[in-house]
Parts: structure tokens; C-alpha cells; sequence
């Protein structure tokens, strides 16, 4: 090769190289440039949105700033772990985090099904509950003028007038669709023990809520705000019950400063609820009332030692330390003292029945133990296998010895919350059918 053919073959080398750099310079500047339009136009629009306020809609503050640098609406390559449903559900969504447009037709008349709710399970005071499967069914109508009917149990001493927190639950409904609510016509069928530590005031306020939001044809979003929970706990003050009333199984709520929060806890398979539910009535602001103001730092601990336990042993499922788990010293002792003499002597007999555990009730005056062993239908199960009648036999004895009248009821955790049965006109149409045909 000659030096003339060197000297070509240089010259096209370095204008080949000098094309090459001016392209990938133009093409990056290119980029750049839409990729900065591009994010400014998202930042602005997502933030007017992520920002906007409807009553009961409370954002966490990382979803109102936008400023995660791993789960914002435009970064789809940040890594998604299988737990953060409510960042898939947001991106889903995008930027609209709010009560929009989601109004649908309002309905003339509903079926609300909804369960009873065992709070505090020993130390989880006012933070954690269970569903219990005993439900109350409420139909609200449309009418021309107001009315209350009630049947079953504690249909006697429920309040027939606008201060029943059904009604309660209704009107807050209205009041967050921001429509004016009508006359309407409220039947109650009761199947959960009235003011007896069951939850029969959060199953009326859930169900009102649910109610009215359907006749008033509004919807709410639930991922990152969980709006009807909002507006239960904040007519109930803590959401201990109103949580397992909607979600079902056990729950943990907390305020975490801008919003209630809950999560669910696994409940251990074949486990069953035995309960002894006293005649009388138990009122909560008189079981409250027993309670100090002050706790020692020792009683403290002891507690939040018991409610890791507790939380630990459902989620492992590890039934033997339950009867540890439901130890408490903030406020059964007081209501032992003061309302309730059979307590502590009838959580012994049940554990020593062969009960898992055994706790007051929300408030009381109900005594929940949780048995286990339960497989399939258990009236097709020999009864050796499981220890709830034993248990059963064990807590009436103790109420007996108390001179405490009252019934045993035995059944399980519900991991269902409350829900639509029967809509008038209904949500199924001739594309699709929803359970039930609602």
C-alpha cells in the first residue's frame, strides 16, 4: 500500500469519526430535550392533582410532595416489590388520587350485610380487631318519610330516631358526595348482640356509610387514602372495629399523623371463637370511665411487649403463645375490678379447657376465646378433634359460679367486611353479573 493510499484511508477514517461524533451530539441533545418537556409537563400536572382535597380524601405526605425518587408516575423503571399494592394501584391510576368524576347512578333502595368486630383482643387497645362471623343485614330506601324498624336481637332497646348511627353513617355519606340527603326508610335485621363488646355500633356506622354512598351514587377511592375508613373512625374516634368491619379478619390501625391506616394480620386456619355474652348491657363510656388517664411505664411495656407477641404469633401462626399475646394491663384489670368480676376467672377456665387464649371483648361485658382444630363443617367433625364445646361447658360454669346470666356462642373469624347484598336498580347488568346478582 502506498503512502498516498495511507493518507486517503486517515482523511476517511477522521471524517467518518467527526460525522459520527455530530450525530450522537445532536441525537443527545435531542433526547434531553423531550425527555425535560416531558417530565416538566408530568411534575406539573401530576402535582395539581396529587394535591387536591375532597372531604374525608387524606393523602400520605410522599404521595402529596411527589418526591419519591422510586415510585413517581413517570419512573415505570423503578422496581416494584410484590408487596406495594398501593404504589401499582397509584400508578394505575396515575395522578388522580381524589374523589373525581366517579359518580354513578344513584340507587332508590340497598342491602348493607355486616359483621360483629372483637376489639382490643387483650392489649391492642384501640388499635387492633377481628371480624367475627355474625352478621346484622340494613336496607335503606328511599320513602317520603322518615322511619326506623328493627328486628332480632337488641331490636328493643335500639334507638328509632335520627341519633341511631346507622343514620349517622348515612348522613356523613351525603355530606361527603356533597348532595343533600333525603327522607328515607331504614330496616334493620339484627343478628349481632346489642352494647355487649361485639362492635354493634361500628356495623351500624359502616353500614350506614356504605348505604348512603351507593343511594347517593359516589364512589371513593380506597388505595393510598382509604377513604371510608376515614370517615368511620372518624365518627367512631379509633378504628380497632370499624377496620375489621369493612376489610374482615384481623386488623391493625393506626393515625399516622395525616390518615388512618390499617393492616391485616393472618389469622392461624382452623381457628373458632367462643364467646360468652352476659345479658346486660355493657356501656362503653362506663367501661372507659374506670380507666386512668396515666399508665406506669412498667404497665407500658408489659403491653407493648404483649402486642408484638400477639401480632407475632397470629402471623406465624404459632397458637401456643397466644395466651401470652392477649395479656394486658391498660385496661381489663380496671373493668375486671369495677364491671366485671367474672373476667380473669373465666379467661382461666377457658385456657385451661384448652382454649388458645382468651380476652375481654372491646368494651365487654362479652369473654372471647379462640379455640382451634376446626377442619371443614365441624358438625360432621368428631368433637375430640377440636376443644371449643369443652371450652364452652368451662366458661358457663364460671358464669354460673358468678351468678352471671348469659348465653355461649360459638363460631369464627370472618376474613369478608361488610358488602352490597341487594341493589335497587342492581349493578348487574346483561354483560355482567356480580355474587349474589347485586
Amino acid at each position: 500500500m502506498t503512502s498516498n493510499d495511507n493518507t486517503k484511508l486517515a482523511a476517511t477514517a477522521i471524517l467518518a469519526g467527526g460525522i459520527g461524533a455530530a450525530v450522537s451530539y445532536y441525537l443527545a441533545n435531542k433526547k434531553s430535550s423531550s425527555s425535560q418537556t416531558q417530565s416538566g409537563y408530568e411534575s406539573s400536572s401530576s402535582q395539581g392533582n396529587l394535591n387536591s382535597r375532597t372531604s374525608f380524601i387524606f393523602q400520605d405526605p410522599e404521595y402529596d410532595m411527589g418526591a419519591s425518587t422510586t415510585s413517581t408516575p413517570g419512573n415505570d423503571t423503578a422496581v416494584l416489590m410484590p408487596h406495594s399494592h398501593e404504589e401499582r394501584m397509584r400508578r394505575r391510576i396515575a395522578a388522580r388520587m381524589a374523589v373525581e368524576d366517579e359518580n354513578s347512578q344513584p340507587r332508590s333502595s340497598v342491602t348493607v350485610r355486616v359483621p360483629a368486630s372483637s376489639a382490643n383482643c387483650g392489649p391492642g387497645y384501640d388499635c387492633i380487631g377481628l371480624a367475627v362471623d355474625l352478621w346484622t343485614e340494613v336496607t335503606v330506601s328511599r320513602a317520603d318519610e322518615f322511619e326506623i324498624t328493627a328486628e332480632g336481637d337488641g331490636a328493643a332497646e335500639m334507638p328509632k330516631d335520627a341519633s341511631n348511627l346507622l343514620v349517622t353513617g348515612v348522613k356523613a355519606a351525603y355530606d361527603t358526595a356533597e348532595k343533600p340527603m333525603p327522607p328515607l326508610k331504614y330496616h334493620v335485621v339484627s343478628r349481632i348482640p346489642y352494647a355487649r363488646g361485639l362492635g354493634s355500633s361500628s356495623a351500624a356506622i359502616v353500614a350506614g356509610i356504605i348505604a348512603g354512598l351507593v343511594l347517593a351514587g359516589h364512589r371513593l377511592p380506597v388505595w393510598g387514602s382509604e377513604s371510608l375508613l376515614q370517615i368511620a373512625a372518624t365518627i367512631e374516634g379509633h378504628p380497632d372495629n370499624v377496620a375489621p368491619v369493612i376489610y374482615g379478619g384481623f386488623q391493625i390501625g393506626i393515625h399516622n399523623g395525616t390518615r388512618w391506616v390499617t393492616e391485616r394480620v393472618p389469622c392461624p386456619p382452623g381457628t373458632q371463637l367462643v364467646m360468652f355474652i352476659p345479658d346486660f348491657i355493657g356501656k362503653t363510656s362506663a367501661a372507659r370511665g374506670v380507666l386512668s388517664d396515666t399508665i406506669t411505664r412498667a404497665d407500658a411495656a408489659f403491653n407493648i411487649g404483649r402486642v408484638a407477641f400477639l401480632v407475632h404469633a397470629l402471623a406465624m401462626g404459632n397458637l401456643d403463645n397466644l395466651k401470652w399475646g392477649v395479656q394486658d394491663r391498660m385496661h381489663q384489670p380496671q373493668r375486671a375490678d369495677a364491671l366485671y368480676k367474672h373476667l380473669y376467672p373465666m379467661i382461666k377456665a377457658a385456657e385451661e379447657a384448652g382454649a388458645c387464649c382468651a380476652y375481654l371483648s372491646g368494651a365487654g361485658p362479652t369473654v372471647m376465646a379462640l379455640t382451634s382444630g376446626a377442619s371443614g363443617d365441624i358438625f360432621t367433625q368428631q368433637e375430640k378433634e377440636r376443644t371449643d364445646t369443652h371450652v364452652a361447658r368451662a366458661m358457663m360454669q364460671v358464669a354460673q359460679t358468678f351468678g352471671v346470666e348469659g348465653k355461649i356462642v360459638v363460631t369464627q373469624a370472618s376474613q369478608e367486611g361488610a358488602r352490597v347484598v341487594k341493589v335497587d336498580p342492581p349493578f348487574s347488568s346483561q354483560y355482567i353479573t356480580f355474587r349474589d346478582n347485586v
